[in-house]
């Protein structure tokens, strides 16, 4: 498995793009709290160093260190999006993990309107797919906990889930499991 990458050259990323052959997804999720800075998995930084020197990133993670919780009632698995492009969005927001709630808990698709892209939750699908999935992004470990029992109850994996996450907040996540270049 690859890595996630933060690289702060928005204007190189930019360049590069049309540079990209026809047809190659490049995903490149901008830092909502950073401008200039972008989220990026391993496919989309493999694509745009191929259009010249490689990018320097300012951090990179072990997926791992984004863990992505799909629960029992997972659906639609043809229009689920890259694992790395659901990580690298959460990360753009300061994400420490991500929960699939397309389905709730009574089994009935969950309608949500973000309100913004700070929005903990969000819609992303595979480009080309048909169905829409809905994520929700954790910040921390204590608001996952209370998400996942209060959303997910009948679930008790969901709640061993959140009460495993290794880390409590986006801080800590990032002094243990980023490395710094």
């Amino acid at each position: 498995m690859g890595r996630l990458y933060l690289v702060a050259d928005g204007g190189e990323i930019a360049r590069r793009r049309p540079l990209v052959a026809t047809g190659r997804l490049v995903e490149a999720w901008p830092d909502l709290h950073t401008k200039g800075e972008f989220w990026m998995g391993e496919g989309a930084k493999t694509l745009l160093d191929a259009t010249g020197e490689s990018l320097q990133a300012k951090l990179e993670l072990d997926p791992a260190s984004v863990p992505v919780y799909y629960g029992p009632r997972l659906c639609d698995v043809e229009s689920l999006p890259a694992e790395e492009s659901v990580q690298t969005r959460a990360l753009s927001a300061r994400g420490i993990a991500v929960a699939w709630i397309t389905m709730d808990r009574f089994g009935e698709r969950t309608q949500y309107e973000p309100k913004s892209p700070v929005d903990p939750v969000f819609y992303l699908r595979r480009p080309g797919g048909k169905a829409a999935h809905v994520w929700r992004l954790f910040q921390s470990r204590a608001e996952a906990v209370v998400y996942m029992a209060e959303y997910f109850g009948n679930d008790p994996e969901g709640q061993q889930w959140a009460d495993g996450l290794a880390a409590a907040t986006w801080e800590e996540m990032i002094e243990r499991y980023a490395t710094h270049q």
